[in-house]
């Protein structure tokens, strides 16, 4: 009995399955998957309540509905967290994760913002784990996209006052899918927004929190319905500093220099974004983490977001009271280049000299 066959006998016998643990794909066209839902066979769950505040063993499910109470902290209070990863198949068939410490690194940092427990890392890479090889034929084959992963933390516990749920939930659900954006590969063109923030200094725009993204809705809508992909936000405080894009950190190149704004609390310390500052480094260019004024970005050579969705997304334009702004986007921009970079490690067609890569089969 090989590794995989004695994991999936040990996680998967209690469970009511119609899929076995063989190599064999899902039947669906994987030229055409989007960035949208595709629900798989099996999601993870683990809870713990308020008496010892710590998560026990969770276990693998068949995917479908979760039952809240009317009263819980995340439908009444926006109690929760989210995570965002992805599982990929490389040529050799091996299954691999791409930096999951950093990703429950980041969600235990953004439960103690929110007041929450949080599974230890070793938990939050187990559960993500197990999600992943139990859907295992929904991971796309090589070139055709990867399976992304969803790990969420919820105050599932009923709450009428204001205060931390009693209970709570850590999930993981998964879903085979490709490029973020309806352009594909092809340069974003960007709005920025002048009339909503994303963030408030001393808010929650540093932490992946759920209540993050609803007011996020309104400018996108209102953006994408003019033709742009997507909304690049200013600071709340002058109105004049670029933060982040609603799906991705933002990066603009002049001169061979790399710059993008510094964490510090209303900016996602993306995982994307703090791997591509170090592989640009260790590619002799020059990364600055500094306050970037609109003016400035506006007379950038190159442009290009990162994020785990859009991995490394090159800007073909950006639009700013009117003004549209063009940007460098051809084979040898820098974008391109720490693409196949990123692409290249994760892939095993470069040596991953940091540890970045973790094999799941």
């Amino acid at each position: 009995m090989n590794d995989l066959t004695f994991f999936c006998f040990v996680f998967l016998s209690s469970v009511d399955s119609q899929v076995g643990c063989d190599d064999e794909y899902a039947d669906i066209d994987w030229d055409t998957v989007g960035f949208g839902l595709t629900p798989t066979d099996y999601m993870y769950t683990m809870r713990c309540s308020e008496q010892n505040y710590e998560f026990t063993e969770g276990q693998l499910n068949r995917y479908g509905n979760i039952e809240l109470s009317p009263a819980a902290g995340v439908l009444n209070y926006g109690q929760g967290l989210f995570e965002g990863m992805k599982a990929l198949r490389r040529e050799d068939g091996r299954l691999v994760l791409f930096r999951p410490d950093q990703n429950a690194l980041r969600m235990k940092e953004g439960a103690a913002r929110m007041c929450m427990p949080s599974p230890t890392i070793t938990q939050f890479i187990e559960a993500v784990r197990q999600t992943a090889i139990a859907n295992k034929r929904w991971i796309p084959p090589p070139g055709k996209g990867s399976l992304y992963m969803r790990p969420m933390l919820l105050g599932t516990g009923p709450i009428l006052g204001l205060g931390p749920a009693p209970e709570y939930m850590f999930l993981v659900y998964a879903s085979p899918v490709r490029n973020y954006f309806k352009e594909g590969s092809a340069p974003l063109n960007l709005y920025i927004e002048q009339e909503f923030d994303r963030a408030s200094r001393g808010g929650t725009g540093g932490i992946k929190t759920i209540s993050n993204y609803g007011p996020a809705l309104r400018p996108l809508v209102k953006a994408k319905s003019k033709g742009f992909s997507d909304v690049l936000y200013l600071d709340s405080v002058h109105g004049k500093y670029i933060e982040e894009v609603s799906s991705c950190n933002i990066f603009m190149v002049k001169e061979n220099i790399i710059s993008t704004p510094p964490v510090k609390g209303t900016i996602l310390p993306g995982v994307t974004r703090k791997s591509i500052i170090e592989i640009a480094r260790d590619l002799g260019y020059r990364v600055e983490e500094r306050p970037i004024a609109v003016e400035e970005l506006l007379e950038a050579d190159e442009v290009f977001g990162t994020g785990t969705a859009v991995v490394v997304a090159p800007v073909g334009s950006i639009t700013h009271l009117g003004e549209r702004v063009e940007y460098r986007t051809d084979d040898n921009s820098v974008s391109k280049r720490l693409l196949s970079a990123y692409v290249a490690i994760q892939n095993g067609f470069m040596e991953d000299k940091k540890g970045w890569v973790v094999e799941i089969n």
